[in-house]
């Protein structure tokens, strides 16, 4: 989760949150599949009676696990510590693994929210969201967001709210 619920204020209710779409995950995915075929290929394919065999076998090893890292675990690392949490006062933007950065944008300082989404992310349900704020940031693009039009309809719904001076459609 994005925002403990302890760090919610009085009255603030959390409403949806979420990891980018796992459309992220694809190439860090086929990128596992292909080190882990070639590893095994190499391990396969050095000759048993060659005399530095153990080596180049640890070294295939070692190799293979730090393609693996850099190319499926961080990935997966970096998708799984990005989050997004809605809530009825703000929109919370949480990324970074070992460092941690938190963007919060109050919902009575929201001024535009739009989305846009091509065919491919269309099928998949995703697209990427603009948020223009008053604030010294001002737009922010949020690319790869999960079921982008029911969070687009939930934020607009939430600045219409706090517009009208409505807190929780109240």
């Amino acid at each position: 989760m994005t925002l403990p619920d302890h760090h919610l204020t009085q009255g603030e209710r959390r409403v949806r949150s979420f990891h980018p779409h796992w459309k992220r995950l694809v190439a860090p995915f086929v990128a596992l599949v292909l080190i882990a075929a070639a590893v095994g290929a190499a391990l396969y394919f050095i000759p048993a009676g060659w005399e530095f065999a153990f080596y180049a076998r640890i070294a295939t090893g070692v190799i293979g696990l730090i393609l693996l890292t850099i190319w499926s675990f961080v990935p997966y690392l970096q998708w799984k510590n990005t989050g997004y949490a809605l809530t009825t006062h703000r929109f919370t933007i949480s990324t970074g693994v070992l460092n941690k950065s938190t963007d919060e944008i109050p919902i009575t300082k929201v001024n535009t929210v739009s989305s846009d989404q091509t065919f491919f992310e269309r099928l998949l349900g995703c697209g990427t969201l603009t948020v223009e704020s008053a604030s010294d940031r001002g737009e922010i693009v949020l690319r790869d967001i999960p079921k982008i039009q029911d969070v687009r309809t939930e934020l607009f719904r939430l600045v219409e709210d706090a517009s009208d001076g409505e807190l929780d459609g109240r």
